[in-house]
């Protein structure tokens, strides 16, 4: 008679973490100025201005914007304001910069809103692997966070996790 089979880590009081459950849904743009821009490098205010009044934003609704401009134009803090307060009503999040630094941004707000009394005194792994672009970062800032509550933190998948760190006694 074959012996039943017992899953140990279904049985323990390890928890897994994995952050790619948190990737909100939305498209990622990465919202390049340089087009509004004379010869791709000068801001004439006017010419902008008119062109963020002109321009449909709502195709950017439920988005995620990651606003730059590609040509080493110098632009004015203020464009990219201007710009964002049109997509504000629109978008779920829009920065400045690239779509890693968007995806960065936006990990760090679900971190810091994310409610990790759960795993009080328990040994967690933040899985590693995932599908989606979940950022180094990320792993980083939910580490730091889970560093107060958790008994010990692994990285990786409950049959070869990494430990990370251990709370002394």
């Amino acid at each position: 008679m074959a012996e039943e089979i017992i899953n140990r880590v279904a049985n323990s009081k390890l928890k897994v973490i994995d952050l790619e459950d948190f990737y909100p849904k939305g498209k990622r743009i990465l919202f390049d100025i340089k087009d509004w821009l004379l010869e791709g490098l000068v801001l004439r205010e006017k010419e902008f201005r008119a062109h963020v009044a002109e321009y449909d934003w709502s195709q950017y609704k439920d988005c995620y914007v990651a606003l730059h401009c590609s040509t080493d134009a110098i632009v004015p803090d203020w464009a990219y304001m201007l710009i964002s307060l049109e997509l504000e009503e629109f978008s779920k999040m829009t920065v400045i910069g690239s779509l890693d630094l968007l995806e960065s941004i936006v990990y760090t707000t679900i971190i810091s809103e994310l409610d990790l009394s759960i795993y009080q005194d328990m040994p967690v792994i933040i899985k590693g692997c995932s599908n989606k672009p979940v950022p180094a970062n990320a792993l980083v800032l939910l580490s730091q966070k889970l560093k107060p509550i958790a008994k010990s933190i692994m990285f990786g998948e409950a049959c070869s996790a990494v430990p990370l760190f251990k709370r002394k006694k």
